[in-house]
């Protein structure tokens, strides 16, 4: 996974030079702004797989099976991790965003709802195996 950080880092200098050029030549700010963004996005995704990687191979006291050029297939095997299978909350959470969206064009309550839903709706997502019938 350390190639992908540097892949990251690599195109946050990109688009810092192409924000540059693109700043000198056109003057427009939006553009601009979005470039810069960009370059934030790409740096701040960069910067996050860079450290999990090396807070990864900590745990590991060694490089990661995907960083191994000796590495083999089976060395990736075993549990990934846990996988919701039978939530409802990503549905309610997509239904809160929609609130929020359409109140732009209806109506500020209908954001002030919406965003409320919406946050109602993550905090139930979050904590939907800390309590309850599905909690380990």
């Amino acid at each position: 996974m350390r190639v992908q950080a540097f892949m990251f880092y690599g195109c946050a200098v990109f688009f810092l030079a192409t924000d540059v050029v693109y700043w000198l030549w056109s003057n427009d700010w939006t553009g601009t702004t979005a470039l810069g963004l960009a370059v934030g996005l790409a740096g701040l995704i960069g910067f996050y797989v860079h450290f999990t990687v090396r807070r990864l191979e900590r745990a590991n006291a060694g490089p990661l099976y995907e960083d191994d050029p000796e590495g083999e297939i089976a060395d990736a095997a075993g549990e990934l991790g846990f996988f919701s299978p039978h939530s409802w909350w990503p549905l309610f959470v997509g239904l809160s965003a929609t609130a929020v969206a359409l109140g732009v064009v209806f109506g500020w309550w209908l954001v002030i709802l919406g965003a409320a839903a919406a946050i109602l709706t993550s905090i139930g997502m979050v904590f939907e195996y800390y309590r309850g019938h599905f909690a380990h």
